[in-house]
């Protein structure tokens, strides 16, 4: 790391010895804040509907080829209060940026899951409105998980991804002054990414109010205008994940499933080495998540038993505490600075 706190490229870019001493060191600050503990948290993707437009994303708006899904929520509050795996103690509901899914399916879902549960509850849900980021709030979710992806505004644009990028960043701070929790993320390797934009991924991340950070391995996906670019190195992605632990020790770090497909088979597990300590079990219903097009359509779904595997074999255990609840009894908001005052977000929509 700089003097600033910031990763050097040489680490970012490290191989052999000098890149196993980096994931030993990013293992060892979880293990010093977390313990061997690691978060088990349940998905359950509740519509493929969405008004954006990513090149990186399947469920962009231009694509005519996908059957587009709404869930029911009583199929889904049934689901996750009588028969979810053991080892949830969080549930994040995801969907692409789809206000009626956030009014018809995710705010009465988490009433039913706040009112029959004590499952710390996220969302990740796209750019809203004020209003209805209350409402979440207000239903139970305390988490809110926001990604700008690039850090470059030129580059956010290129991909079409939401509004602007001061756009997203004015949302993430709008959340965290209004008592959310937030976790946001960044892509590693998308197409024509410099070494410059990725450093300022990190710069971004250390400049925001956040309580966890993603890094995700770009993956060609399916359906979307950069289906044939080369793959990110899952070994710059695993680097930037340490990088960011090392930054953060407090931070709540997944190991992504995108993991599985860069390196097929060892990729998950090696994300937990390098200081992850958050893991996802997918449990959308089987009949519509494979219209949920992330990255390809053959995914790779994240079972329990695959999860508690792989945190096994990994000689780690399973939080009994949920992320919502150790965010909870934290004295640290993830700010460097005080919050400014909730203020209006440009050019904000209203439905």
């Amino acid at each position: 790391m700089n003097p600033a706190g910031l990763p050097t490229l040489e680490a970012l870019h490290s191989r052999g010895d000098a890149q196993a001493s980096l994931h030993h060191q990013a293992a060892s600050a979880a293990r010093s804040r977390f313990g061997r503990n690691v978060f088990v948290r349940a998905v359950v993707e509740i519509s493929n509907y969405c008004r954006e437009n990513c090149h990186y994303c399947g469920m962009r708006r231009d694509n005519r080829n996908l059957t587009r899904y709404r869930a029911h929520f009583e199929q889904l509050a049934e689901l996750l209060i009588h028969h979810r795996p053991s080892s949830v103690t969080d549930l994040n509901i995801q969907a692409g940026e789809d206000p009626v899914a956030v009014r018809e399916v995710a705010l009465p879902l988490l009433r039913a899951l706040r009112r029959e549960t004590n499952l710390g509850l996220s969302v990740c849900l796209g750019n809203l409105n004020h209003g209805l980021y209350a409402e979440l709030k207000e239903a139970g979710a305390s988490f809110y998980i926001l990604k700008f992806e690039t850090a470059l505004p030129p580059r956010y644009a290129e991909f079409e991804a939401p509004g602007s990028l001061e756009l997203r960043v004015e949302h993430i701070r709008h959340l965290a002054a209004t008592g959310w929790a937030i976790s946001s993320g960044f892509i590693a390797g998308l197409p024509g990414q410099t070494d410059s934009e990725l450093l300022a991924n990190f710069k971004l991340a250390t400049e925001l109010p956040l309580r966890g950070c993603s890094v995700s391995p770009f993956i060609p996906g399916d359906e979307t205008p950069l289906c044939g670019s080369p793959q990110a190195d899952i070994d710059l992605t695993l680097n930037c994940m340490a990088a960011l632990r090392l930054m953060r020790p407090d931070w709540a770090i997944p190991s992504v499933s995108a993991l599985n497909l860069a390196e097929p088979g060892s990729g998950y597990r090696r994300g937990l080495r390098t200081g992850a300590n958050l893991v996802t079990i997918n449990l959308t219903p089987s009949d519509i998540r494979a219209n949920y097009l992330l990255y390809k359509r053959d995914r790779i779904i994240m079972t329990e038993g695959k999860i508690l595997t792989a945190i096994a074999e990994e000689g780690l255990t399973p939080s009994k505490q949920s992320l919502a609840d150790f965010c909870r009894a934290s004295k640290s908001n993830g700010a460097h600075n005080p919050l400014p005052d909730p203020q209006p977000v440009a050019s904000e929509r209203r439905y």
